[in-house]
């Protein structure tokens, strides 16, 4: 199942565990300490080219008369909702921008182009998301309390239903989300259901006017043009969200972990959680401004308030870190990372008397014990300061032999 024992399954001791905590750490201190005029700068285009290129394409969706004038204008808004959503929206949100002190490029102000909330957003994705990841029962976006994505969660009849609700989710991310968040507050003290319902309400009420009625209205006798251009735009950006966030979090080698392996976690095993739970994959420069730079998955769950823009930079550093310390860095082709989630969904959509794998040695859901079971018939346990990756080979190549 799960994992239970963190260090057992990397094959680290636990002074190899607070050593990569160390690096990590100086890592983090030395790109805070190095923002600056450039960051800023950064940011501050990248918001104004959002907004140039999303009145550019409205324009055109509305000027021009022909059909390939349309769907030139509705791919360009469907760029500059996605750029809003992810490079801009998200990280803003995630404080990575709050060192500046501009208040209108501020955590605690930005309200992006969405239908949820903001603020029931940085709580669910934040908190419960970010400091709980991929604990089975704490993590709420493991799955969306919609798919089976690990054997630790029960088998129900309803998951029979999952690659359909895969394909809906898909079409309609930014409902998705909303509703997923305003549940997520349901653990959080203070405010009742109906305000939290009322707060969202309020914002989808917003959100739709703009979008389905606003707009269109503006463009006069056009306003089917309109309306269809935005429609198909956001579908473009909630497709994109979505294939973003799920290569990131349910491939192979995205690992869970059980409450007792985090009820006496350290900070140093907290990192070495978010290196084994989550998942990179391969893009340039202009795949991964559209992702938000979430193609660098793994240094956003590490550094989850540094800018986005200096993921790349620290990327290189990760990598060599999981070389010295011999520890997969989990990254594919965005097709091959998001086929891997498709294979997940689909195929723990069937109880599991249908599926071949253990429990503790499947793609999607490996634990220690796969290791201990493989001591037991023979394999020889890599010793100390040899970790987890070649752990990982020689168990493959004992699989081959037999």
């Amino acid at each position: 199942m799960a994992i239970s024992d963190i260090k057992e399954y990397a094959h680290l001791a636990a002074e190899d565990v607070e050593s990569l905590s160390d690096e990590l750490t100086g890592i983090r201190r030395s790109v805070i300490e190095s923002l600056g005029a450039a960051d800023a700068a950064y940011i501050r285009r990248t918001i104004a080219f959002q907004r140039i290129l999303d009145a550019a394409a409205r324009l055109v969706i509305h000027g021009s008369r022909s059909l390939p004038g349309w769907i030139l204008g509705t791919a360009a808004l469907g760029v500059a909702k996605s750029v809003e959503n992810m490079e801009i929206g998200h990280n803003v949100s995630h404080g990575q921008w709050d060192w500046m002190n501009d208040p209108e490029i501020h955590s605690s102000t930005w309200e992006w182009d969405m239908a949820g909330p903001s603020s029931q957003w940085r709580y669910s994705h934040n908190y419960r998301h970010h400091v709980f990841s991929n604990v089975v029962g704490l993590d709420d976006d493991l799955g969306y309390d919609v798919f089976r994505i690990t054997r630790d969660q029960p088998w129900k009849p309803v998951h029979l239903l999952q690659p359909l609700q895969n394909l809906l989710l898909a079409a309609t991310f930014e409902w998705g989300i909303a509703l997923h968040d305003v549940h997520a507050e349901q653990n959080l003290a203070g405010a009742g259901k109906s305000d939290r319902f009322r707060v969202l309400i309020r914002k989808v009420a917003r959100q739709t006017g703009k979008d389905y009625l606003l707009f269109p209205a503006l463009t006069g006798r056009r306003w089917r043009r309109t309306l269809t251009a935005n429609l198909t735009a956001n579908l473009l950006r909630n497709v994109w969200a979505y294939v973003v966030i799920f290569c990131g979090h349910f491939p192979d080698g995205a690992e869970k972990f059980t409450l007792a392996e985090f009820e006496n976690e350290t900070k140093a095993e907290w990192y070495l959680r978010q290196m084994l739970g989550t998942a990179n994959f391969r893009a340039g420069p202009v795949m991964a401004f559209l992702s938000g730079n979430l193609c660098y998955q793994i240094e956003h769950h590490l550094f989850p308030d540094i800018p986005s823009n200096r993921y790349a930079e620290i990327s290189t550093k990760v990598q060599a870190l999981c070389e010295k310390y011999d520890l997969p860095y989990t990254t594919g082709p965005l097709a091959r990372q998001y086929l891997l989630t498709l294979r997940t969904i689909h195929k723990l959509a069937l109880p599991d008397r249908f599926l071949r794998a253990t429990a503790d040695d499947a793609p999607e859901t490996a634990s220690e014990l796969k290791f201990r079971a493989s001591r037991e018939t023979g394999v020889e346990v890599p010793a100390s300061r040899t970790g987890l990756r070649t752990a990982l080979r020689n168990l493959s190549g004992h699989r081959r032999t037999r």
